[in-house]
């Protein structure tokens, strides 16, 4: 992986297609893509961020905008209108859990550091603009979906056999009874 202080004006072209090679890698591996922008942070704060991102299991990357237009335009995702967000200093954050960087933006601003959401695009929808982190930040996982929805499955069913535990289940037991004699 090469190293984000490799990137520089300076670069040949060998260098550029490798970052924007790996990029699109990235981009197609990953359901979770954040645009940050950490400009006028301090090197201090900066690193305090990466070192947050690493602990929550987000990777980072300092790219140069025009190489990473041109990694998601070969990307085989449709990042929308994604890609026009693209302007000044931009990290790129990948993470598994969709509200993971949403959640470690805001805990790092609680340091009074900001850095700006630019957009995040998750699993085919976009979000734009640093206005949308709180929606991010409350985003459910998949896994907790999957409880919800079990949770909805379930609920007729204890409901059922609650009622036929309880006093009230005995009279209906009592009208079943009686009717299957009938």
């Amino acid at each position: 992986m090469l190293n984000q202080f490799q990137v520089s004006k300076n670069m040949n072209k060998i260098e550029k297609e490798a970052i924007v090679a790996e990029m699109v890698d990235a981009f197609n591996s990953n359901n979770v893509v954040y645009l940050t922008d950490t400009d006028g942070l301090s090197a201090t704060s900066t690193n305090k961020f990466r070192r947050l991102l690493f602990e929550n299991g987000i990777q980072m990357r300092m790219v140069k905008n025009t190489l990473l237009k041109l990694a998601m335009d070969q990307a085989d995702k449709d990042f929308l209108e994604l890609p026009e967000v693209l302007k000044g200093t931009t990290c790129v954050m990948f993470a598994e859990n969709a509200k993971a960087p949403a959640l470690t933006i805001q805990k790092f601003r609680e340091a009074g550091d900001m850095p700006q959401l630019k957009g995040a695009w998750i699993d085919s929808s976009v979000f734009i603009g640093d206005n949308q982190l709180g929606a991010l930040a409350t985003l459910k996982s998949k896994e907790d979906l999957i409880g919800d929805i079990i949770a909805l499955l379930q609920s007729p069913a204890k409901n059922v056999i609650g009622a036929l535990q309880s006093n009230a289940g005995q009279k209906v037991a009592g009208l079943v009874k009686a009717l299957s004699e009938r």
